[in-house]
């Protein structure tokens, strides 16, 4: 996105990351004079029109001027004046005791409440000001966006065939214009209240997922908005935080990188830094921008700019949203519209092709051009279903409703998973004490760790009296996290590492702690702490006895951590931390030489509600996949707890042929049994073993690094699957968001909410719902299209082609197209969003996004060829016979092209005509009432699925939608005003039981239809049921 037009980025830059401090250190002088630091070769600067070559994608170049008109200067002004502030801030080039004394804050304890409170009274919000929505295209969307367009230039063409070209102007093209321009209208306000009542549902969405931090306020850490950060907060930054303003930072970890890919595109992490890398703002490495993510170690900072004077909020002034893709509900419901524009055109090209070559010489007082463009513009509104936007964006709205009370945010795809990988789900509640005046920050491994800690001593007195030199975080790949202390008493050493280890532990020693995992280790240590404290050396035989316990607990589904420790002489090595080579021997220090301390165990039990919902997505078809980071032992153990395996036989890599076998499918996995890799296991398969993998039921993936969950989601989406990812953790993200389907928790880390398309606001349990609402949203508007298009497409289409083509009077007016598809049509369209999940919705395969479209050809052979032929020919049958009986014979209309009868007087003609016109309309609006109940279920009986007297099945709507479209019809039919107006008239009663035997005759046919479905699967019939 150009997005700064008056910079140009130089050639040659390169990105050089920095050491990494660990400590609480200074950056250049407030004079300019920068301390000795190592610097970045790419020294671009704001002030010499030049940006990083990492912000390529808000650079833009220098134009001439004379080629800009002013508007475009004007904007390029605005721009470079966002440019200038860039360039004069300096919170990355002050010492950080400048920094304390412009932002008036106490490093140590923060800023106090009140103080808080006064700057966010005085700087408002921590959030970016929304956009500037231009009132006159949004409004031109209302009306012109779906169908809006065709009524328009329907609506005209009527009136200009009204005047000028109607000789004399007929009142019924009149009344018929300003009917299209009513709809047109109405179809604008429907829109208008859709986009309000949608932002309300989004904006609700949005404060279901606030976003927080931890702050350091009063001397004590708080959990607050992310709104309401000011400047001056000093934050807390950890792995998988999103950080939610302009932070320079104080303190951060070894391993503390960031990834800028929000902002720069560079999908690299970049390392965090104390000090100062670049003189510029946007490359330093001191800084970390608005709406980046941390994505390992941790970090200490103090917040420099908030809301709309970061360097994101910046650019947001000068960039809209981008463009996103049509979802594929979207393209299923394009391709629809498609088809039906394609058959409206080549109609309406027949048609004419027919008046110009055939009915304009043989028949020139028939048609004349004001009656060809009326002709027209009833082809379009007899194939064009109206109410389908209106329906459909009801059908959405309804549903996203039901999911929000459901505590379910998600996106459509959902309905079309056919395989779920779970990152560990488990239940870190299960593990928490109740406590009232006190909060633990930190995930359930750590509260179990510390609550253990606690139990031998005063885990936060010690904690004061120890300083951290070196730390390490935990990430997938290295499996341990590390710190180095140093030790200020020496009460506090004897405390931690007893009479005999404390006498080892000399003034300016280093104790380098180590928690991780056993199997990565357990191989670096070479002594081990007896129970009395004394050290011993490991032998072989106590190293087998430490596995063997290590695979006992995970066999019990135990997760199994190992301590150690390693105590390091002032002699061995280097006294100042700050040096970077102090971290590279901290680094080589903990490869080996490593004493055992303990193996800690803990109870990490699945969701309580994890077996139900996997035996109800399995019903569904969806299989289930646990990937983490456990143990094989562990995981395999907790998936059989969750019902994840269930088989008694599990393989293991060297179940994987290697090599197909000629005249054998190897590819075909025994039901019966289990899949169990390990992350190392998944590295050495080969394109025929993925084939063979992709195919088992149940598999446990083990030891699994984010690179290797992401492999293992292109691996089953390479094979045309649809693929959902659960996770929470910054590992899960990358999968995440390459999944079809991401899922994550509220309780997850930012990057993971960011990057998951579905976010469950309490419990696992709710991705039942999800996927029961994805695939009702799916049916449910198949019914819809279904519903529609007989009356409102196919049987408004056949009066206008048999009028032009056969000469025959158009025995259904366009005004009367018009009703059907935008009031009484639309009624039952809307009423049949809130129809209940049919009995099969979680017991049917999931379906293919590729081969199974929202509009198939057996719904278009359903729509059209069953229901549409039988309204159609039971309404002509129903119209003509009335005309019969009133002296009309069939034969006095057929290729008579207007001429009438000599015997009847042309008044009562016409007044005949009217009536069997609506009689016509009215055929249609009371069969449509039996197709209603008849597409309520696809397959089920009406006995199965009743509409009344079953909670789970009922839809009260539908008596009052039919009651409406009754109303609506008597309303347009019987007030003599109207009737004049728009040539219509009452209906004889006994056309209202007419039409009513002949829908429940087409009733009781699509029952029988259902009913050979059910009892004969696999024939024909089924295979054309839509």
């Amino acid at each position: 996105m150009a997005v700064l037009r008056s910079l140009r980025w130089k050639t040659g830059d390169e990105e050089n990351g920095t050491r990494a401090s660990r400590t609480m250190q200074t950056g250049p002088d407030a004079d300019g004079e920068p301390r000795p630091q190592k610097r970045s070769s790419s020294q671009s600067r704001l002030g010499n029109a030049t940006l990083p070559i990492q912000y390529r994608s808000i650079s833009f170049e220098i134009d001439d001027a004379e080629r800009n008109h002013h508007h475009a200067q004007s904007k390029s002004k605005a721009k470079d004046a966002v440019v200038l502030k860039f360039e004069t801030i300096e919170w990355h080039k002050l010492r950080i005791e400048e920094v304390q004394k412009r932002l008036q804050v106490d490093m140590a304890h923060g800023l106090s409440t009140r103080d808080a409170d006064d700057r966010l009274r005085k700087q408002g919000k921590n959030k970016i000001s929304p956009l500037p929505n231009p009132l006159f295209w949004k409004i031109f969307g209302y009306f012109f966006k779906g169908f809006g367009g065709i009524l328009c230039v329907g609506g005209i063409l009527v009136f200009i065939s009204w005047k000028p070209l109607g000789d004399p102007p007929a009142i019924a093209n009149l009344a018929l214009g300003i009917v299209l321009v009513a709809v047109f209208v109405i179809q604008a306000a429907f829109n208008g209240w859709q986009d309000w009542s949608s932002s309300r549902v989004m904006q609700s969405i949005t404060e279901m997922l606030p976003e927080s931090c931890v702050l350091l306020r009063d001397g004590a850490r708080v959990e607050v908005s992310a709104t309401d950060v000011v400047t001056g907060d000093v934050i807390f930054i950890k792995a998988g935080n999103r950080i939610p303003a302009d932070v320079r930072y104080l303190q951060v970890s070894h391993d503390t990188s960031v990834d800028r890919a929000v902002l720069t595109g560079e999908s690299k992490p970049i390392k965090a830094t104390v000090d100062s890398t670049d003189d510029n703002y946007l490359e330093t490495h001191c800084i970390g921008l608005q709406g980046t993510h941390c994505v390992s170690g941790s970090a200490l900072g103090v917040v420099v700019s908030t809301g709309d004077a970061t360097v994101f909020g910046q650019i947001a002034k000068l960039t809209g949203e981008p463009k996103t893709g049509l979802t594929t509900m979207e393209k299923d419901i394009f391709r629809f519209v498609l088809l039906i524009v394609l058959i409206m055109v080549s109609w309406i090209i027949i048609l004419v092709a027919v008046w110009a070559g055939w009915l304009r010489k043989s028949h020139p007082g028939w048609i004349d051009v004001s009656a060809l463009i009326v002709s027209c513009v009833s082809v379009a509104i007899a194939y064009i279903p109206e109410g389908l936007p209106i329906a459909v964006t009801s059908s959405l709205t309804i549903t996203a409703n039901l999911m929000k009370k459901n505590k379910i945010l998600c996106i459509h795809q959902i309905r079309a998973v056919a395989g779920l990988c779970n990152s560990a789900e488990f239940d870190p509640e299960s593990e928490k004490e109740a406590l009232a005046d006190r909060h633990i920050f930190g995930d359930a491994t750590d509260q179990a760790a510390l609550r253990l800690s606690e139990g031998f001593g005063p885990v936060s007195e010690l904690r004061k009296d120890w300083s951290s030199v070196f730390e390490l975080s935990f990430n997938s790949k290295n499996k341990f996290m590390a710190k180095a202390f140093t030790a200020s008493k020496k009460q506090d050493v004897d405390i931690c590492l007893g009479v005999s280890g404390a006498k080892e532990f000399t003034t300016g020693s280093v104790l380098l702690t180590i928690k991780g995992a056993p199997d990565i280790l357990l191989g670096r240590c070479t002594s081990m702490v007896q129970p009395d404290g004394s050290v011993a050396t490991l032998t072989e035989d106590g190293a087998t006895a430490v596995k063997q316990l290590k695979d006992q607990w995970s066999s019990n589904g135990k997760r199994v951590i190992l301590l150690a420790r390693k105590m390091l002489g002032a002699d061995r090595i280097l006294p100042d931390p700050s040096l970077p080579e102090f971290d590279t021997q901290m680094m080589h220090e903990l490869q080996s030489g490593l004493t055992l301390v303990s193996l800690l165990a803990m109870i990490d039990p699945p969701r309580p509600e994890m077996p139900e919902v996997i035996a109800t997505l399995r019903g569904a078809g969806i299989r289930t996949f646990m990937v983490t980071g456990d143990f094989g032992l562990t995981a395999l153990a907790i998936a059989r707890q969750c019902g994840m395996v269930t088989a008694q036989v599990v393989h293991d890599a060297s179940s994987l042929v290697r090599f197909p076998t000629e005249g054998a499918d190897n590819t075909k996995p025994p039901r019966d049994a289990a899949l169990l890799l390990s992350g190392a296991d998944l590295m050495s398969l080969n394109e025929h073993q993925w084939e063979q993998l992709c195919r088992y039921h149940e598999i446990v993936f083990s030891r699994t690094t984010p690179d290797q969950k992401l492999r293992i989601v292109r691996e089953f989406q390479a094979r045309k699957q649809v693929v959902g990812m659960t996770g929470d953790g910054v590992n899960d993200a990358p999968a995440l968001k390459a999944a079809d389907v991401g899922i994550s928790l509220t309780s997850g880390s930012d990057i993971a909410i960011e990057a998951a398309d579905m976010v469950l606001l309490e419990s696992f349990s709710a991705i039942v719902e999800a996927v029961r609402f994805g695939r009702v949203v799916f049916d449910n508007l198949k019914k819809v299209i279904a519903y529609l298009l007989p009356a409102g497409s196919f049987s408004e289409f056949w009066p206008v082609f048999t009028n032009v083509v056969f000469g025959l009077p158009q025995i259904l007016s366009s005004f009367l197209m018009i009703i059907i598809c935008c009031f009484t049509d639309c009624a039952g369209a809307i009423v049949l969003a809130y129809e209940k999940p049919e009995a099969d919705v979680l017991f049917r395969p999931p379906r293919n996004p590729s081969k199974t479209h929202l509009v198939n050809w057996q719904l278009i052979f359903h729509a059209y060829a069953f229901v549409g032929v039988i309204e159609s020919v039971c309404s002509f049958a129903m119209a003509y016979w009335y005309l019969e009986r009133k002296g009309i014979p069939f034969s006095d209309l057929w290729f008579k092209f207007g001429e009438i009868p000599t015997h009847l007087d042309p008044d009562y003609y016409n007044a005949r005509l009217n009536e069997a016109s609506s009689i016509y309309f009215m055929n249609l609006v009371v069969m449509q009432w039996f197709n209603l109940m008849a597409v309520r279920n696809r397959h089920l009986s009406i006995f199965q699925h009743p509409p009344v007297f079953n909670k789970r099945t009922q839809n009260l709507l539908l008596f009052p939608a039919i009651l409406f479209t009754l109303g609506v019809a008597v309303i347009w039919l019987y007030i003599p005003s109207l009737q004049d107006v728009l040539s219509t008239a009452g209906v004889p009663v006994e056309h209202y039981f007419y039409p009513a035997a002949l829908g429940f005759g087409l009733f009781c046919l699509d029952e029988g239809r259902k009913a050979c479905v059910r009892r004969w699967p696999n024939s024909m019939l089924a295979r054309m049921a839509w």
